[in-house]
């Protein structure tokens, strides 16, 4: 394999999380929470995305209430940054706010537009990445990055196919398709599956020709804009005005560069359609391709989930005739004669859950906006 990379990376920013609520609440979404190590789930994206050492940008796309934070979390990862990967963010870091939500097709539409505007470059090699996932080891997510690279370099829509671990319903599945001839651990998309239900996603473990689908893509701006133009037209002719748009005048704020006003992305965003990337392209075109991951993945949807993250309670939590219990919480905690809890205290909330009861937690969102 020739040594290929990702140019450019971008990482959507824009969720919520209300399923990890109330930690996770929508002026500061899951993204922000601290993992055992103390860094933030976008610190370690943002370390993942230094890890391929791209040759061009890294752009953060997020919503205009988030910027501050945003921004507040890029610039504490900088102290424990090696003195080029300071420069590298200082230089080619920049967080676009888009104007309101418009699911994923739109912002990466947005981070074509600006990267052939920015960069100056014929075609940009994409890597997308979602700010809230957890992955390891790095240097697996690095090696499988390389062959996505080469595949996208090579006319394919690349995703990364997840080999699943149990019967989950909680995520979209991929069918494998013939291998890609040429690419290591590589195959053609035979198609994709949405959530499924127990027994359908039962079906598809015991069959071994499904993956997860992991929400990261690459490919080439090239394929992304000709592949869109072609799926979903009227979200690619929103973004027409682009071609004749100046690049609007850079910010600053703790020391990261963002754009929050751009007229061509405002108008863009008044036109275009609100659609997943997964439904306006990937579904549908003929070049989907997936490399297959050697790293760990978890999108960390639920309180269980993010619970496998510690090895134990911190030293604010008592235990009295307790176990089996898990503490995520702003003030000191003691729980008396009982187990398998989850207790989450954050942001003037609390949630006290039973283990293994997640699929609640839609509720208890919807609810609790209407007891405020």
């Amino acid at each position: 394999m020739k040594n290929s990379k990702f140019t450019d990376v971008v990482i959507l920013a824009g969720g919520v999380g209300e399923r990890l609520w109330p930690a996770s609440k929508p002026e500061y979404p899951k993204q922000f929470m601290a993992l055992p190590n103390g860094r933030s789930l976008l610190q370690e994206t943002l370390l993942r995305a230094l890890s391929l050492e791209p040759d061009g940008k890294i752009l953060i796309i997020t919503k205009k209430d988030l910027l501050v934070p945003m921004s507040e979390h890029c610039k504490r990862l900088s102290s424990s940054l090696t003195a080029s990967q300071k420069e590298k963010l200082s230089k080619d870091l920049y967080i676009l706010a888009e104007p309101f939500p418009k699911h994923t097709c739109a912002p990466l539409m947005l981070a074509c537009s600006f990267l052939e505007k920015i960069s100056g470059k014929n075609d940009n090699t994409i890597l997308v990445l979602a700010s809230d996932h957890v992955i390891e080891p790095i240097d697996a997510f690095a090696s499988d990055c390389g062959i996505a690279a080469e595949c996208a370099e090579n006319g394919n829509f690349v995703c990364f196919a997840i080999p699943p671990t149990e019967a989950s319903t909680g995520y979209g599945y991929i069918k494998k398709g013939a291998d890609l001839e040429g690419f290591s651990s590589s195959f053609k998309i035979d198609r994709f599956k949405e959530k499924p239900d127990y027994e359908t996603a039962k079906s598809y473990i015991e069959s071994g020709e499904y993956f997860w689908n992991s929400g990261m893509f690459g490919f080439t701006r090239s394929l992304f804009e000709s592949e869109l133009k072609t799926c979903e037209p009227k979200v690619y002719d929103a973004f027409d005005g682009f071609k004749d748009a100046e690049l609007p005048e850079e910010k600053s704020m703790n020391g990261v560069k963002y754009i929050d006003s751009w007229d061509a992305m405002q108008d863009a965003y008044e036109k275009t359609l609100a659609i997943a990337v997964d439904n306006a392209i990937a579904e549908r075109t003929t070049k989907a391709a997936a490399v297959k991951a050697r790293f760990n993945w978890d999108d960390v949807g639920s309180w269980d989930a993010f619970e496998k993250l510690f090895d134990k309670n911190d030293e604010k939590t008592v235990e009295i005739k307790s176990g089996n219990n898990f503490v995520y919480s702003d003030i000191p905690v003691a729980l008396c004669g009982v187990e398998d809890l989850v207790v989450v205290i954050k942001n003037g909330n609390a949630l006290v859950m039973k283990k293994g009861s997640s699929n609640m937690m839609r509720d208890v969102v919807k609810n609790m906006k209407e007891v405020k």
